[in-house]
């Protein structure tokens, strides 16, 4: 996006927060929050183009709150003020003859403060027609099957207290896999603001000796436990499980947190597992749907012990606790697991003999009070014997505890993390991900 169109729409959103501010009267209060892009799509299938567009797109969300009440309109953001003014009046109009007709919320948390951000982050990204040649030139003789997202997201927040908030930043991910004739795959994500031309020709490189190793006669791996190196789009997967039943403040309260006791100290982690928010990355914006900040960094479990939990204003209203900026669902936004001590050339040698898991998927908590989760090994994934993978395997279904899989049994963490992106397209292009290492657990459960 050019810097005057960018600007011109900060201009318009500003202009809609001021109005709004002139129109509301003496008991309204109300939030207004923006979600806007401009990104280039282009789905692959089998190394050719199947779909490819621009999408420009925005949508505002217009919460009013008075007595004790609130209602939520959503609308079309298009940067034009005339259109954008008068669908916006209307949904304010229509709020106020509904708003008093809704019960009474007893934890409503109305906007306070007078936060103010702006943050742009500037990228180089591919241009639209370098996508196609850019991408396919190296997998032109494979089964690539992907799609491209790339361009700026837009988020930003205005309220009647005066709080004010822009962020946008230049994003692109492709996500892709890469097919064997058999059905067999290998799973790649590849992100970032900058395009680097020669860290995705090495990740496709890699990609390629991992499929060639599916081409091995495939082993079954029965049940049991087995020694298992997990690497790092497997770990952001079991990390991201956290957000659901994990470091939320209110599920630790209604006993629904997996990490219920390592909240109450009754069971600890590995001294070596350390996770964080970390918000200097400048992925995602700080500022949650109240217009209030978190920390740059939040320290979340130090050294295996759970030091902070997740935390909203509405949570602290109604537990008496102190909020921390978390968002609405208190999850994690921009999480970051620290690395170990493991190298990457010693990760087969230290492995020896066991699994070699590259993709997780279906992940489910089996037994949440515990810390149990289920799921199922997918993609490129691998028997090893004394330090060399000897087959790849059938999908795996696991049930195992983070009591012990980020407890006792952590062997180590290897000493370089991958950002790995989210990838979700469902109404708008998600920001975000997870920096994390990869890790190397003994005596991990399989089931089926």
């Amino acid at each position: 996006m050019k810097i005057d169109e960018l600007s011109a729409l900060e201009t318009s959103f500003n202009q809609l927060i001021e109005t709004l501010l002139i129109k509301k009267t003496a008991t309204e209060e109300f939030t207004v929050k923006l979600n806007s892009e401009r990104s280039q799509f282009t789905r692959f299938n089998h190394a050719k183009v199947r779909q490819t567009g621009y999408v420009a797109d925005g949508w505002v969300e217009l919460t009013l709150m008075e007595e004790q009440r609130t209602g939520m309109r959503q609308f079309p953001f298009t940067g034009n003020w005339e259109i954008d003014w008068q669908t916006a009046y209307t949904a304010l109009q229509e709020l106020r003859e509904e708003i008093r007709f809704l019960p009474v919320d007893p934890y409503l948390v109305l906007p306070s403060g007078n936060n103010t951000s702006r943050e742009i982050h500037s990228g180089k990204l591919l241009a639209n027609e370098a996508v196609v040649p850019t991408i396919l030139e190296l997998v032109a003789d494979l089964d690539f099957t992907g799609i491209y997202a790339g361009g700026v997201v837009i988020q930003a927040y205005g309220d009647s207290q005066g709080q004010k908030h822009w962020f946008a930043t230049d994003t692109f991910t492709l996500d892709y896999s890469l097919f064997k004739p058999s059905g067999q795959a290998v799973k790649g994500t590849f992100a970032g603001s900058n395009w680097d031309e020669a860290a995705y020709i090495k990740r496709i490189q890699e990609d390629k000796k991992q499929l060639e190793l599916l081409s091995l006669t495939t082993k079954e791996i029965p049940r049991g436990n087995y020694k298992t190196y997990f690497a790092p789009a497997a770990v952001a997967d079991l990390v991201n499980m956290l957000s659901w039943g994990g470091v939320s403040e209110a599920d630790i309260q209604q006993g629904n947190s997996s990490l219920a006791t390592l909240s109450r100290e009754e069971k600890l982690l590995s001294p070596k597992f350390n996770l964080k928010e970390n918000f200097q990355l400048g992925l995602v914006p700080r500022f949650n749907e109240l217009g209030e900040m978190a920390a740059p960094e939040l320290p979340i479990i130090a050294k295996g012990y759970l030091i902070n939990s997740l935390v909203n204003s509405r949570t602290a209203k109604e537990y008496q606790k102190t909020a921390n900026g978390a968002n609405s669902y208190e999850s994690l936004r921009a999480l970051e697991v620290s690395p170990g001590n493991l190298a990457f050339e010693q990760i087969l040698p230290s492995l020896d003999t066991g699994l070699y898991v590259s993709n997780l998927h279906y992940l489910n908590w089996s037994d949440r009070p515990t810390g149990r989760i289920t799921g199922m090994t997918r993609y490129a994934c691998f028997w090893v014997e004394k330090g060399e993978i000897i087959a790849p395997i059938e999908n795996l279904r696991f049930d195992e505890s983070l009591y012990r899989f980020w407890g006792d049994n952590l062997v180590d963490l290897t000493n370089f993390q991958e950002f790995i992106p989210e990838v979700g397209t469902y109404e708008n292009r998600q920001l975000g991900g997870s920096l994390v290492p990869g890790m190397l657990v003994e005596d991990f459960t399989y089931t089926l």
